[in-house]
């Protein structure tokens, strides 16, 4: 029997749209593979009226009349729901006009819910699908009290400038917006216990930082095998089940989905990220509202991080933050057609600086688990990254992540990876120290630092490892 692992929230917000008695428009959205299909299938289970899903651009290429394709895609799935006595539509306005009769004749009273998935794919150039949709809405669906229509996409900035923000004719017309994020740590090993396969959290973790918590990943999981037995087979190999997985996914979302992987390739080099200005040079991208626009889509879709670095002022800077296209870009593009690279590389050095990264990453997605370990959960706070460059006089210093709250404390956490509880040397502890103390000065006289790690198994004992003020382990993440 299929269940829906998390998504609390979400699976309430759509129950009470449901059983709403007016009309309700409602987008979800969010970034690919994340279930949002998944999610509306089986939270409306039984109880949708029509559904139909967009032509991928992926499957469509090189070819020259994509308004055509999606016609008659949408012409065939009323047919197999129903509609009789229509010629195959020319225009879109004429599309929903047939859909309008379809479910004129499908109305028994009740509730109708009209579920369209990938709905920016249906928006071709030149076709003047958005005017007939308008039309479809306002026109038509809104003046009908048991309506209830669902839209989904994975390109979130058309969800968001067309219909959340739009300024044309759907201004204003959403009644709810859900943004479905990834699973989180405590949500991944649901699903796997869910599934009954057994991992540990250890291998739970590794997981994430490969995968993120996409929960379309996590399915090509298979029982019995290993963390770097599924990996190798997902990823490795002569046929592995995602061979083309990163491509595919950026064609599938963005116009300018080159362009796209042309910054995603760039921030896989620096975890600390890049200005948009030192995007534009390195990429040659042109600097202005395009590749302002490209950021914006795809920090809305979860893949980079917008943030202002602690003492940089107002300057802007963009991190990747998805874990499966860093761990693309870093293994599995240059070693794709090796079968077993996981399995004979889990403990070399080639891995043990993206584990460093990764890891951090893992962490930023999991703020509010952190706050929580560290009893803060209702303090306010910023959380950021800090870096002093070096020079003649001194040493620069860099830190993970700084969490400062409105109590006057700072966090400053060191995100470690270990296998063991991590154990700190003189060496390490020298370096620890002079972080603290060149962020201190630059702090006011009313703000104490504590450093705090963030680790696998906690911090061994010993006579370097006195200055940690807090501690938290990767279960905490879990929670």
């Amino acid at each position: 029997m299929s269940i829906i692992i998390g998504r609390k929230h979400e699976q309430e917000e759509l129950e009470r749209l449901y059983e709403s008695d007016r009309p309700e428009f409602v987008a979800v959205y969010g970034r690919r593979r994340v279930g949002k299909t998944y999610l509306i299938k089986q939270a409306l289970k039984d109880r949708i009226t029509f559904q139909h899903t967009g032509v991928s651009p992926v499957d469509q290429e090189g070819e020259r009349n994509r308004m055509k394709v999606q016609l008659e895609s949408f012409y065939y799935s009323m047919l197999n729901q129903g509609l009789e006595g229509f010629k195959l539509p020319k225009t879109w306005m004429e599309a929903f006009f047939q859909l309008e009769q379809l479910l004129k004749r499908l109305d028994d009273g009740g509730r109708q819910v009209v579920f369209i998935d990938e709905l920016p794919w249906m928006d071709t150039p030149r076709s003047g699908f958005l005017p007939a949709f308008e039309s479809f809405w306002n026109g038509w669906c809104s003046g009908r009290d048991n309506m209830m229509l669902v839209v989904c996409g994975s390109a979130t900035s058309w969800i968001l400038s067309n219909l959340s923000r739009s300024k044309g004719g759907l201004y204003g017309r959403l009644t709810c917006e859900i943004k479905l994020s990834p699973f989180t740590l405590g949500e991944c090993e649901q699903y796997f216990d869910h599934e009954g396969i057994e991992l540990s959290r250890y291998d739970i973790l590794q997981s994430y930082m490969v995968f993120g918590g996409i929960p379309y990943y996590l399915s090509y999981f298979r029982k019995g095998l290993s963390f770097e037995q599924n990996t190798d087979q997902i990823l490795f190999g002569n046929k592995p089940r995602l061979q083309d997985e990163f491509n595919r996914l950026f064609r599938a979302i963005f116009t300018n989905a080159e362009d796209c992987k042309k910054i995603i390739r760039l921030l896989s080099s620096r975890n600390y990220g890049f200005t948009r200005e030192q995007i534009a040079r390195a990429t040659k991208l042109p600097l202005g509202g395009g590749l302002s626009n490209t950021l914006a889509s795809l920090a809305e879709s979860d893949f980079i991080l917008r943030y202002t670095p602690y003492g940089k002022g107002a300057d802007e800077y963009y991190k990747l933050i998805d874990n499966f296209s860093l761990f693309w870009l870093k293994y599995v593009e240059p070693h794709q057609k090796e079968a077993a690279f996981m399995n004979d590389h889990l403990t070399s050095a080639i891995m043990r600086s993206w584990r460093g990264v990764a890891f951090e990453q893992v962490c930023w997605q999991h703020i509010p688990q952190i706050k929580q370990a560290l009893g803060i959960a209702g303090v306010r706070t910023s959380v950021s990254s800090w870096v002093q460059r070096g020079d003649e006089k001194q040493d620069g210093a860099q830190v993970d992540m700084l969490i400062l709250r409105d109590d006057n404390i700072v966090n400053l956490c060191e995100m470690k990876f270990a296998s063991a509880p991590y154990s700190i040397d003189q060496d390490e502890e020298r370096k620890m120290l002079h972080r603290v103390e060149a962020l201190a000065a630059t702090l006011s006289k009313r703000q104490t630092i504590h450093l705090t790690l963030v680790t696998t198994y906690g911090l061994a004992a010993g006579r370097h490892s006195g200055k940690v003020q807090r501690v938290v382990v990767a279960d905490d993440l879990f929670v």
